[in-house]
């Protein structure tokens, strides 16, 4: 196992739980407005990787203080020993939430069901007929994605969706469209594009939907999924 990155706390990425976040190397998904760029273009580049031990060694001090571990990507499911990984970090006490963009749903399925994770946030990019050109990955079936939207609307897992709203990549027919899709789920946070010097795109490429804009669709959003929020708006 690979940590490419670690933010010792965060208050805001596991719900109602302090936590420190890991950050794993490579994805299948090549998402213009991505903040997370060198995971994604260069996982083969271990500098400033975090020894595994010394993370664990970190852990071990944090009882009282962490209740969780988030663990990202790129997209971990991809980690052939995340399985492992998990374990431990149960072992040691801590509860496991896992970020996914739902393209491996028997991976996502095997770990739930192993008891090695407690809460899922999964990135449900835009509406399918959309989803190939928001996810920059010609052709792309999302025979997958749709997999693990019904498994996680079957409450095997707490769970929320989460989208990034780009003003190029989404229309407010897009999100309607999406909203229809993953009806009925437990949570769905909308967080707008925010530009950066790591985005995958380039700065400057993409843009931000107006807040106002936003804060106008979600009655209509809020229609297939009551609990429709903005998230960092």
């Amino acid at each position: 196992m690979r940590i490419a990155g670690l933010q010792k706390l965060t208050l805001l990425d596991f719900p109602e739980h302090t936590a420190a976040t890991v950050f794993l190397p490579g994805c299948n998904f090549r998402c213009p407005f991505c903040h997370n760029a060198a995971l994604v273009l260069g996982p083969s580049d271990a500098t400033g990787d975090t020894p595994v031990e010394e993370f664990f060694a970190f852990l071990d001090k944090r009882h009282g203080l962490l209740d969780g571990v988030c663990i990202t990507g790129g997209d971990p499911l991809l980690q052939p020993d995340l399985a492992d990984f998990c374990a431990r970090i149960k072992r040691a006490g801590f509860a496991v939430k896992l970020d996914t963009n739902g393209s491996f749903p028997d991976r996502l399925r095997e770990l739930v069901e192993s008891g090695l994770v407690n809460f899922v946030a999964m990135d449900v990019k835009n509406a399918p007929g959309r989803y190939a050109e928001t996810i920059g990955v010609p052709g792309f079936d999302v025979a997958p994605v749709a997999a693990s939207i019904d498994y996680l609307r079957s409450d095997a897992v707490p769970y929320e969706f989460r989208t990034t709203v780009v003003r190029e990549l989404h229309e407010p027919a897009d999100l309607i469209a999406l909203s229809c899709w993953i009806a009925g789920a437990r949570a769905w946070h909308l967080q707008s594009f925010a530009d950066a010097d790591t985005v995958l795109a380039g700065p400057g490429a993409l843009h931000a939907w107006d807040p106002a804009d936003l804060e106008a669709l979600l009655p209509e959003l809020r229609k297939a999924i009551p609990n429709t929020q903005l998230r960092g708006v």
